[in-house]
């Protein structure tokens, strides 16, 4: 992995009201902890997605933390390939520092032309008996469950800070290892 240039992390989701507060958009919703922790706001950029250059975590010496592109896109999470790709090449984003967050339900676009990147995937339980996996992932999360899904969100915005300040290696070795 390459220690130069910023990194692009990308959560996936679906636009629109009606998406917004579901299992679908858990990709979404912990990149709205991130640009909170970036002091930043998403804005639009011509690549059809929303985006905020941040710096996350705290480097060696206390400096602030590796540039950080967080990008959502403005399509449906099926055909967000596309304006993520062209987002990682106006910013000349290299594969390997790209960091992409999805429900464990779900299996990221395809159109980076690779598969070298990594993946955050969040796992959002499984449908109850025969309910169809869409239903269940598209319905809004129980409000009696958004404290535990708050908890979710900021444990994953802390695995990806750990990600782009020590690498991908050792942060997924301390998370299997619970060091």
């Amino acid at each position: 992995m390459t220690t130069d240039g910023p990194w692009l992390v990308v959560g996936l989701g679906n636009p629109g009201a009606q998406y917004a507060s579901t299992r679908h958009n858990v990709g979404y919703l912990t990149l709205d902890v991130l640009a909170s922790r970036g002091g930043a706001t998403l804005t639009s950029h011509r690549s059809r997605t929303h985006t905020a250059d941040v710096r996350l975590g705290i480097g060696p010496g206390g400096v602030p933390g590796p540039r950080v592109i967080l990008a959502r896109s403005d399509s449906y999470m099926n055909t967000s390939g596309g304006p993520i790709s062209a987002l990682a090449t106006f910013h000349k984003i290299e594969p390997s520092r790209i960091l992409v967050i999805h429900d464990d339900m779900d299996l990221p676009a395809q159109h980076l032309g690779t598969r070298d990147y990594a993946r955050l995937r969040i796992g959002v339980g499984r449908p109850p008996g025969r309910m169809d996996p869409a239903d269940y992932v598209l319905a809004p999360l129980p409000s009696k469950e958004r404290p535990d899904w708050d908890v979710t969100f900021e444990q994953a915005a802390d695995v990806v800070e750990d990600i782009v300040t020590k690498g991908f290696a050792p942060t997924q070795m301390a998370l299997h290892t619970g060091s």
